[in-house]
Protein backbone atom coordinates (compact mmCIF):
# COMPACT_ATOMS: atom_id res chain seq x y z
CA UNK A 1 0.00 0.00 0.00
CA UNK A 2 1.38 3.24 -0.78
CA UNK A 3 1.51 6.10 2.01
CA UNK A 4 0.76 9.70 1.49
CA UNK A 5 2.44 12.43 3.45
CA UNK A 6 0.77 14.24 6.34
CA UNK A 7 1.25 17.20 8.79
CA UNK A 8 0.15 16.27 11.98
CA UNK A 9 -1.21 12.82 13.08
CA UNK A 10 -3.21 12.99 16.05
CA UNK A 11 -3.87 10.02 18.01
CA UNK A 12 -6.86 8.93 20.79
CA UNK A 13 -8.73 6.80 22.41
CA UNK A 14 -11.82 7.74 20.95
CA UNK A 15 -12.56 10.27 18.23
CA UNK A 16 -16.25 11.59 17.71
CA UNK A 17 -16.10 12.72 14.45
CA UNK A 18 -19.79 15.18 14.66
CA UNK A 19 -21.90 14.66 17.94
CA UNK A 20 -24.39 12.08 16.95
CA UNK A 21 -21.51 9.60 15.05
CA UNK A 22 -20.41 6.61 16.37
CA UNK A 23 -17.21 7.24 18.33
CA UNK A 24 -14.09 5.52 17.05
CA UNK A 25 -11.77 3.59 19.44
CA UNK A 26 -8.05 3.90 18.98
CA UNK A 27 -8.81 6.55 16.50
CA UNK A 28 -6.90 8.66 14.29
CA UNK A 29 -7.48 12.25 12.61
CA UNK A 30 -4.45 13.02 9.76
CA UNK A 31 -4.12 16.80 8.62
CA UNK A 32 -2.55 17.77 5.44
CA UNK A 33 -2.47 21.59 4.61
CA UNK A 34 -4.62 22.46 7.07
CA UNK A 35 -7.23 19.80 5.55
CA UNK A 36 -8.23 16.60 7.33
CA UNK A 37 -7.13 13.84 5.06
CA UNK A 38 -7.93 10.65 6.76
CA UNK A 39 -10.49 9.93 9.75
CA UNK A 40 -10.64 6.25 10.95
CA UNK A 41 -8.46 3.73 13.18
CA UNK A 42 -5.55 4.56 13.85
CA UNK A 43 -4.09 1.33 12.72
CA UNK A 44 -5.41 1.95 8.94
CA UNK A 45 -4.94 5.83 8.77
CA UNK A 46 -0.96 5.49 10.13
CA UNK A 47 -0.38 2.92 7.64
CA UNK A 48 -1.63 5.43 5.37
CA UNK A 49 0.25 8.32 6.52
CA UNK A 50 4.00 8.87 6.69
CA UNK A 51 6.31 12.20 7.89
CA UNK A 52 3.76 13.16 9.89
CA UNK A 53 4.67 14.72 13.55
CA UNK A 54 2.47 12.93 15.65
CA UNK A 55 0.25 13.89 18.81
CA UNK A 56 0.24 10.60 20.77
CA UNK A 57 -3.20 10.71 22.93
CA UNK A 58 -3.73 7.30 23.00
CA UNK A 59 -4.53 7.19 26.56
CA UNK A 60 -7.67 9.48 27.47
CA UNK A 61 -7.80 11.66 24.86
CA UNK A 62 -11.15 12.51 22.99
CA UNK A 63 -10.71 14.66 19.88
CA UNK A 64 -14.16 16.19 18.55
CA UNK A 65 -14.87 19.23 15.85
CA UNK A 66 -13.62 22.69 17.42
CA UNK A 67 -16.36 24.62 19.53
CA UNK A 68 -17.69 27.94 17.63
CA UNK A 69 -18.69 30.67 20.00
CA UNK A 70 -21.60 32.17 17.37
CA UNK A 71 -22.13 35.34 19.70
CA UNK A 72 -19.52 37.24 21.50
CA UNK A 73 -18.45 40.38 22.43
CA UNK A 74 -14.54 39.39 22.82
CA UNK A 75 -12.66 42.73 23.65
CA UNK A 76 -15.26 43.00 26.66
CA UNK A 77 -13.45 40.91 29.01
CA UNK A 78 -11.64 43.76 30.08
CA UNK A 79 -14.96 44.43 31.79
CA UNK A 80 -15.22 41.35 32.99
CA UNK A 81 -17.02 41.71 37.10
CA UNK A 82 -17.14 45.83 36.23
CA UNK A 83 -21.03 45.77 36.47
CA UNK A 84 -22.81 42.58 37.71
CA UNK A 85 -26.65 41.95 39.23
CA UNK A 86 -27.91 44.56 36.96
CA UNK A 87 -30.71 44.30 34.29
CA UNK A 88 -29.63 44.64 30.29
CA UNK A 89 -30.15 48.48 30.18
CA UNK A 90 -29.14 49.96 32.94
CA UNK A 91 -25.59 47.63 32.56
CA UNK A 92 -25.25 49.09 28.95
CA UNK A 93 -26.33 52.75 29.66
CA UNK A 94 -24.82 53.20 33.45
CA UNK A 95 -21.56 51.08 32.93
CA UNK A 96 -21.03 49.79 29.82
CA UNK A 97 -20.99 52.32 27.30
CA UNK A 98 -19.36 55.31 29.95
CA UNK A 99 -16.52 52.40 30.09
CA UNK A 100 -16.79 51.81 26.43
CA UNK A 101 -16.06 55.90 26.14
CA UNK A 102 -12.77 55.10 27.02
CA UNK A 103 -11.91 52.41 24.51
CA UNK A 104 -8.09 53.11 22.49
CA UNK A 105 -7.44 50.62 19.83
CA UNK A 106 -4.80 49.47 21.74
CA UNK A 107 -6.97 48.26 24.59
CA UNK A 108 -9.04 46.44 22.05
CA UNK A 109 -6.40 44.56 20.89
CA UNK A 110 -5.21 43.56 24.28
CA UNK A 111 -8.87 42.48 25.74
CA UNK A 112 -8.86 40.15 22.43
CA UNK A 113 -5.52 38.96 22.96
CA UNK A 114 -7.18 37.80 26.93
CA UNK A 115 -10.14 36.57 24.83
CA UNK A 116 -8.65 34.19 22.94
CA UNK A 117 -6.33 32.96 25.48
CA UNK A 118 -9.73 32.24 27.37
CA UNK A 119 -11.41 30.43 24.27
CA UNK A 120 -8.97 28.16 23.22
CA UNK A 121 -8.45 27.53 26.70
CA UNK A 122 -11.69 26.15 26.70
CA UNK A 123 -11.91 24.23 23.33
CA UNK A 124 -13.07 27.29 20.88
CA UNK A 125 -11.33 27.31 17.78
CA UNK A 126 -13.86 29.98 16.32
CA UNK A 127 -15.77 32.78 17.27
CA UNK A 128 -18.34 35.52 15.53
CA UNK A 129 -17.30 39.14 17.20
CA UNK A 130 -19.02 41.91 17.60
CA UNK A 131 -18.07 45.32 18.61
CA UNK A 132 -15.93 48.27 18.11
CA UNK A 133 -12.33 48.82 16.43
CA UNK A 134 -12.62 45.40 14.96
CA UNK A 135 -9.84 45.38 12.79
CA UNK A 136 -8.03 45.04 15.78
CA UNK A 137 -9.55 41.96 16.50
CA UNK A 138 -8.56 40.95 13.16
CA UNK A 139 -5.35 41.28 13.48
CA UNK A 140 -4.88 39.81 16.85
CA UNK A 141 -6.93 36.47 15.44
CA UNK A 142 -4.75 36.59 12.28
CA UNK A 143 -1.71 36.49 14.48
CA UNK A 144 -3.16 34.14 16.91
CA UNK A 145 -4.38 31.56 14.49
CA UNK A 146 -8.11 30.96 15.65
CA UNK A 147 -10.85 31.24 13.04
CA UNK A 148 -13.87 34.55 13.11
CA UNK A 149 -16.47 36.00 11.93
CA UNK A 150 -16.10 40.09 12.56
CA UNK A 151 -18.02 42.79 12.49
CA UNK A 152 -17.95 46.43 13.56
CA UNK A 153 -20.46 47.62 15.66
CA UNK A 154 -23.65 49.55 13.94
CA UNK A 155 -25.02 52.37 15.65
CA UNK A 156 -27.36 55.67 15.67
CA UNK A 157 -24.81 57.66 17.77
CA UNK A 158 -21.47 58.43 17.93
CA UNK A 159 -18.82 55.21 19.19
CA UNK A 160 -15.17 55.35 20.15
CA UNK A 161 -14.58 54.32 16.69
CA UNK A 162 -16.76 55.99 14.38
CA UNK A 163 -19.18 59.57 14.42
CA UNK A 164 -21.41 57.84 12.74
CA UNK A 165 -23.88 54.54 11.88
CA UNK A 166 -23.12 55.33 8.31
CA UNK A 167 -18.83 55.54 9.21
CA UNK A 168 -19.29 52.24 10.65
CA UNK A 169 -20.72 50.89 7.42
CA UNK A 170 -18.30 52.25 5.51
CA UNK A 171 -15.62 50.98 7.68
CA UNK A 172 -17.21 47.40 7.29
CA UNK A 173 -17.10 47.93 3.86
CA UNK A 174 -13.56 48.43 3.49
CA UNK A 175 -12.57 45.45 6.22
CA UNK A 176 -14.32 43.60 3.64
CA UNK A 177 -11.59 44.74 0.84
CA UNK A 178 -8.53 44.39 3.06
CA UNK A 179 -9.53 41.32 4.67
CA UNK A 180 -11.59 39.55 1.80
CA UNK A 181 -9.92 35.78 0.47
CA UNK A 182 -8.25 35.61 4.43
CA UNK A 183 -8.65 32.16 5.37
CA UNK A 184 -9.72 32.06 8.65
CA UNK A 185 -10.96 35.67 8.62
CA UNK A 186 -14.61 36.55 7.64
CA UNK A 187 -16.49 40.10 7.60
CA UNK A 188 -20.15 40.51 8.27
CA UNK A 189 -22.10 43.26 8.66
CA UNK A 190 -23.54 44.11 12.22
CA UNK A 191 -26.62 46.58 12.88
CA UNK A 192 -26.39 46.63 16.84
CA UNK A 193 -29.95 46.18 17.25
CA UNK A 194 -33.53 47.18 16.46
CA UNK A 195 -33.64 49.82 18.66
CA UNK A 196 -30.43 51.85 18.12
CA UNK A 197 -30.21 51.52 14.44
CA UNK A 198 -32.84 53.66 12.76
CA UNK A 199 -34.73 52.24 10.21
CA UNK A 200 -32.56 53.75 7.30
CA UNK A 201 -29.46 52.84 8.88
CA UNK A 202 -30.75 48.89 8.92
CA UNK A 203 -32.14 49.55 5.50
CA UNK A 204 -28.23 50.33 5.02
CA UNK A 205 -27.12 47.73 6.49
CA UNK A 206 -29.31 45.00 5.03
CA UNK A 207 -28.02 46.89 1.35
CA UNK A 208 -24.53 46.64 1.82
CA UNK A 209 -24.88 43.02 2.90
CA UNK A 210 -26.59 42.11 -0.09
CA UNK A 211 -23.97 44.28 -1.84
CA UNK A 212 -21.09 42.41 -1.05
CA UNK A 213 -22.75 39.07 -0.10
CA UNK A 214 -21.99 39.20 3.37
CA UNK A 215 -23.89 37.84 6.69
CA UNK A 216 -25.77 39.94 9.02
CA UNK A 217 -25.32 39.46 12.93
CA UNK A 218 -27.59 41.84 15.28
CA UNK A 219 -29.19 41.10 18.61
CA UNK A 220 -32.37 40.45 18.20
CA UNK A 221 -35.52 40.13 21.11
CA UNK A 222 -33.30 40.14 23.77
CA UNK A 223 -35.72 41.97 26.15
CA UNK A 224 -39.36 42.34 27.34
CA UNK A 225 -38.47 46.23 27.53
CA UNK A 226 -37.09 45.52 23.89
CA UNK A 227 -40.01 44.29 22.65
CA UNK A 228 -42.25 46.78 24.65
CA UNK A 229 -39.81 49.76 22.95
CA UNK A 230 -39.87 48.84 19.19
CA UNK A 231 -43.75 48.00 19.27
CA UNK A 232 -44.39 51.79 20.67
CA UNK A 233 -41.92 52.91 17.82
CA UNK A 234 -43.84 50.93 14.83
CA UNK A 235 -45.83 48.87 15.71
CA UNK A 236 -44.63 45.83 15.52
CA UNK A 237 -42.36 42.84 17.53
CA UNK A 238 -38.96 43.30 16.65
CA UNK A 239 -38.96 40.12 14.92
CA UNK A 240 -42.00 41.41 12.44
CA UNK A 241 -40.35 45.03 12.31
CA UNK A 242 -36.98 43.80 11.20
CA UNK A 243 -38.88 41.30 8.28
CA UNK A 244 -40.46 44.47 7.00
CA UNK A 245 -36.92 46.15 6.10
CA UNK A 246 -35.94 42.81 4.85
CA UNK A 247 -33.46 42.04 7.06
CA UNK A 248 -35.00 38.27 8.35
CA UNK A 249 -33.06 36.01 6.08
CA UNK A 250 -30.76 33.26 5.68
CA UNK A 251 -28.09 35.39 5.74
CA UNK A 252 -28.85 36.65 9.66
CA UNK A 253 -27.99 35.32 12.77
CA UNK A 254 -29.69 37.17 15.42
CA UNK A 255 -28.60 37.15 18.74
CA UNK A 256 -30.39 35.90 22.32
CA UNK A 257 -33.99 35.51 20.62
CA UNK A 258 -35.35 35.85 24.12
CA UNK A 259 -38.71 37.33 24.00
CA UNK A 260 -40.45 35.71 20.91
CA UNK A 261 -43.99 35.35 20.63
CA UNK A 262 -45.19 32.13 18.50
CA UNK A 263 -45.31 33.73 15.84
CA UNK A 264 -42.25 35.58 15.62
CA UNK A 265 -40.68 31.59 15.70
CA UNK A 266 -42.69 30.93 12.81
CA UNK A 267 -41.31 34.04 11.06
CA UNK A 268 -37.80 33.11 11.79
CA UNK A 269 -38.21 29.55 10.99
CA UNK A 270 -40.02 30.69 7.52
CA UNK A 271 -37.13 32.94 6.50
CA UNK A 272 -34.28 30.96 7.33
CA UNK A 273 -32.88 33.05 9.80
CA UNK A 274 -30.40 31.44 12.23
CA UNK A 275 -30.07 32.25 16.18
CA UNK A 276 -27.51 32.27 18.53
CA UNK A 277 -28.41 31.27 21.96
CA UNK A 278 -26.72 32.95 24.90
CA UNK A 279 -28.54 31.32 28.51
CA UNK A 280 -25.77 32.16 30.99
CA UNK A 281 -25.49 35.83 30.08
CA UNK A 282 -29.77 35.84 29.50
CA UNK A 283 -30.34 34.42 32.75
CA UNK A 284 -27.18 36.88 34.65
CA UNK A 285 -29.01 39.89 32.94
CA UNK A 286 -32.17 38.66 33.93
CA UNK A 287 -33.45 38.66 30.46
CA UNK A 288 -35.38 35.63 30.57
CA UNK A 289 -34.67 32.22 28.43
CA UNK A 290 -34.94 31.53 24.79
CA UNK A 291 -37.78 28.97 23.24
CA UNK A 292 -35.04 27.16 21.93
CA UNK A 293 -37.45 23.59 22.35
CA UNK A 294 -39.68 25.55 20.12
CA UNK A 295 -37.37 26.95 18.00
CA UNK A 296 -35.79 23.91 16.99
CA UNK A 297 -38.95 22.03 16.71
CA UNK A 298 -39.73 24.81 13.85
CA UNK A 299 -36.92 23.81 12.12
CA UNK A 300 -34.76 27.10 13.07
CA UNK A 301 -30.81 26.41 12.73
CA UNK A 302 -29.67 26.99 16.45
CA UNK A 303 -26.14 27.84 17.37
CA UNK A 304 -24.76 28.93 21.09
CA UNK A 305 -22.69 32.05 22.12
CA UNK A 306 -21.52 33.03 25.51
CA UNK A 307 -21.89 36.53 24.73
CA UNK A 308 -19.10 38.80 26.62
CA UNK A 309 -16.86 38.82 29.12
CA UNK A 310 -18.90 41.53 30.87
CA UNK A 311 -22.06 40.19 30.59
CA UNK A 312 -21.69 35.77 31.37
CA UNK A 313 -18.56 36.57 33.06
CA UNK A 314 -16.36 33.84 30.68
CA UNK A 315 -16.52 32.34 27.28
CA UNK A 316 -16.74 28.87 28.36
CA UNK A 317 -18.72 26.88 25.47
CA UNK A 318 -18.16 23.71 27.40
CA UNK A 319 -20.48 25.56 30.67
CA UNK A 320 -22.73 27.33 28.07
CA UNK A 321 -23.10 23.85 26.59
CA UNK A 322 -24.40 22.23 30.11
CA UNK A 323 -26.77 25.44 30.78
CA UNK A 324 -28.10 24.95 27.63
CA UNK A 325 -28.89 21.59 27.87
CA UNK A 326 -30.31 21.61 31.04
CA UNK A 327 -32.17 24.88 31.08
CA UNK A 328 -35.19 24.09 28.73
CA UNK A 329 -34.98 20.56 30.82
CA UNK A 330 -36.28 21.60 34.35
CA UNK A 331 -37.93 25.03 32.83
CA UNK A 332 -40.54 22.46 30.55
CA UNK A 333 -40.20 19.48 33.39
CA UNK A 334 -38.86 17.49 30.58
CA UNK A 335 -35.66 15.50 30.51
CA UNK A 336 -35.80 14.59 27.08
CA UNK A 337 -35.44 17.95 25.76
CA UNK A 338 -31.95 19.44 24.16
CA UNK A 339 -29.88 16.41 24.42
CA UNK A 340 -26.56 16.28 25.43
CA UNK A 341 -25.85 15.77 21.72
CA UNK A 342 -28.08 18.43 20.45
CA UNK A 343 -26.65 20.74 22.78
CA UNK A 344 -22.70 20.03 20.95
CA UNK A 345 -24.54 20.26 17.98
CA UNK A 346 -25.26 23.80 18.68
CA UNK A 347 -21.41 24.42 18.65
CA UNK A 348 -20.13 22.58 16.20
CA UNK A 349 -22.47 20.96 13.06
CA UNK A 350 -25.48 23.81 13.77
CA UNK A 351 -22.83 26.56 14.31
CA UNK A 352 -21.55 25.33 10.53
CA UNK A 353 -24.83 25.00 8.86
CA UNK A 354 -25.39 28.55 10.47
CA UNK A 355 -22.49 30.28 9.07
CA UNK A 356 -22.20 29.15 6.03
CA UNK A 357 -19.47 26.38 6.48
CA UNK A 358 -19.95 23.08 5.41
CA UNK A 359 -16.30 22.47 6.23
CA UNK A 360 -16.51 23.07 9.75
CA UNK A 361 -18.69 21.16 12.80
CA UNK A 362 -17.14 18.02 11.60
CA UNK A 363 -14.16 16.07 11.26
CA UNK A 364 -14.16 14.68 8.03
CA UNK A 365 -11.68 14.30 4.85
CA UNK A 366 -11.83 17.13 3.10
CA UNK A 367 -13.07 19.07 6.29
CA UNK A 368 -11.25 22.08 8.05
CA UNK A 369 -8.83 20.59 10.62
CA UNK A 370 -10.05 22.65 13.15
CA UNK A 371 -10.26 19.94 16.60
CA UNK A 372 -10.02 19.76 19.98
CA UNK A 373 -8.43 17.10 22.53
CA UNK A 374 -10.13 16.46 25.67
CA UNK A 375 -8.44 14.55 28.57
CA UNK A 376 -10.41 11.57 30.01
CA UNK A 377 -8.23 11.04 32.45
CA UNK A 378 -9.40 12.74 35.56
CA UNK A 379 -11.57 11.62 38.01
CA UNK A 380 -15.03 13.49 36.96
CA UNK A 381 -14.59 11.74 33.20
CA UNK A 382 -14.59 8.61 33.87
CA UNK A 383 -15.87 6.21 32.97
CA UNK A 384 -16.64 7.44 29.20
CA UNK A 385 -19.76 5.73 28.16
CA UNK A 386 -21.11 8.71 25.65
CA UNK A 387 -18.86 11.48 24.58
CA UNK A 388 -21.46 13.60 24.01
CA UNK A 389 -23.01 13.44 27.52
CA UNK A 390 -19.15 14.14 28.41
CA UNK A 391 -18.37 16.59 26.95
CA UNK A 392 -21.74 18.82 27.68
CA UNK A 393 -22.10 17.44 31.51
CA UNK A 394 -19.19 16.44 33.19
CA UNK A 395 -16.18 18.33 30.78
CA UNK A 396 -14.27 21.45 32.13
CA UNK A 397 -11.97 24.21 30.60
CA UNK A 398 -9.25 22.80 32.42
CA UNK A 399 -9.36 19.53 30.75
CA UNK A 400 -9.01 20.80 27.35
CA UNK A 401 -5.69 19.25 26.27
CA UNK A 402 -4.41 20.23 23.22
CA UNK A 403 -6.59 22.66 20.16
CA UNK A 404 -5.63 22.37 16.78
CA UNK A 405 -7.21 25.48 14.08
CA UNK A 406 -6.40 24.67 9.80
CA UNK A 407 -4.18 22.17 11.14
CA UNK A 408 -2.05 24.35 13.12
CA UNK A 409 -1.63 23.60 16.90
CA UNK A 410 -2.69 26.62 19.28
CA UNK A 411 -2.47 24.85 22.46
CA UNK A 412 -0.80 21.49 23.07
CA UNK A 413 -0.42 19.39 26.31
CA UNK A 414 -2.30 22.61 27.82
CA UNK A 415 0.49 24.73 26.42
CA UNK A 416 -0.57 28.28 24.34
CA UNK A 417 1.87 28.03 21.44
CA UNK A 418 0.89 31.45 19.52
CA UNK A 419 0.46 33.35 22.75
CA UNK A 420 2.09 34.94 25.67
CA UNK A 421 -0.01 34.27 28.61
CA UNK A 422 1.97 35.49 31.32
CA UNK A 423 2.58 38.67 29.30
CA UNK A 424 -1.20 39.27 28.85
CA UNK A 425 -2.03 39.00 32.07
CA UNK A 426 0.32 41.39 33.13
CA UNK A 427 -0.95 44.09 30.56
CA UNK A 428 -4.39 43.30 31.46
CA UNK A 429 -4.19 44.13 35.31
CA UNK A 430 -2.03 47.06 34.15
CA UNK A 431 -4.58 48.62 32.21
CA UNK A 432 -7.56 47.57 34.36
CA UNK A 433 -5.83 50.21 36.75
CA UNK A 434 -5.10 52.81 34.45
CA UNK A 435 -8.53 52.72 33.06
CA UNK A 436 -10.07 53.41 36.88
CA UNK A 437 -13.61 51.85 36.40
CA UNK A 438 -12.63 49.74 39.64
CA UNK A 439 -10.80 48.45 42.23
CA UNK A 440 -8.54 46.58 40.27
Amino acid sequence: MSRVRADLLVRAELVLPEPAAAPIRDGAVAVRGGTIAAVGPWAEVSARHEGARLLDRKSGGLVFPGLVNAHTHAPMTLFRGLADDLPLKAWLEDHIFPAEARLTRELVALGTELACAEMIRCGTTGFVDMYLFEEEVARVVDRVGMRAWLGEGVFDFPTPAFPSGRAALAETERLAAAWGGHPRITITVDPHTPYTCAPELMEAARDLAGRLDLAMVTHLAETRWEVEEITRRHGKTPAAYLDALGLLGERLLAAHCVALTPEDIRLLAERDVRVAHCPESNLKLASGIAPVPELLAAGVIVTLGTDGAASNNDLDLLSEMDTAAKLPKGLHRDPTLVSATEALAMATTQAARALHRPDLGRLAPGAAADLVVVDLDQAHLRPCYHPASQLVYAARSGDVRDVVVAGRLLMEDRHLVTIDETDILARVDRAARELGLGPA
